[in-house]
């Protein structure tokens, strides 16, 4: 019985890892697909860059960034991206309650009703982009989500066996996965 839940567990942790390295959306044929708003989840390295590239592109006409720490303003969130563009402050909002991945999904989904939107692209790093559809499954069911991993500057999830640092965060990315995992099939089967 050991062995058999550890090797479900490994075959899941490949399938994971796999997944978390796949091509981003431009090579996937998603990249066009407008959006009501671009939703970026902080914590990593490149992600805010993404959101507002994707802005400018045109994709959406608002863009939300969940978790952002009390002190920061928009005008600093352009600046760490490089950006200077006064344009663009009118249309990004950040968001300030969010301590977690739930929190972004909860935060993201009141601001999602309070403006009325249905469809929202998700930018975050790609071995946090698995957990993050399953939280937004959950605390928005009705609205579309079209995913939009990044790829960090710092960890090559590809080859995560190989770094002890990438392996680690896999790893713990894996379980924190398999325990919201199991929270959506519990709220699926309304328990």
């Amino acid at each position: 019985m050991v062995a058999a839940v550890a090797a479900t567990w490994g075959g899941g942790l490949i399938w994971f890892a796999d997944a978390a390295s796949r091509a981003p959306p431009e090579l996937r044929g998603d990249a066009a697909d407008q959006t009501d708003a671009i939703v970026v989840l902080t914590g990593g390295s490149r992600r805010v860059a993404t959101g507002l590239t994707l802005f400018r592109s045109g994709l959406a006409d608002a863009m939300f960034v969940s978790g952002v720490h009390q002190t920061v303003e928009v005008r600093e969130l352009l600046a760490l991206a490089g950006l200077h563009a006064e344009d663009l402050d009118c249309c990004i909002v950040l968001g300030y309650d969010a301590a977690d991945t739930k929190g972004n999904a909860a935060e993201t989904a009141v601001w999602m009703t309070n403006q009325g939107y249905s469809s929202l692209r998700l930018v975050t790093a790609n071995y946090h982009m698995p957990r993050s559809l399953l939280e937004f499954a959950m605390a928005t069911p009705e609205n579309r989500v079209v995913p939009h991993p990044v790829t960090p500057d710092t960890i090559d999830v590809s080859e995560w066996w190989r770094d002890r640092s990438a392996a680690a965060l896999v790893v713990g990315e894996y379980n924190k996965y398999l325990v919201v995992l199991l929270r959506y099939w519990l709220s699926r089967l309304g328990m």
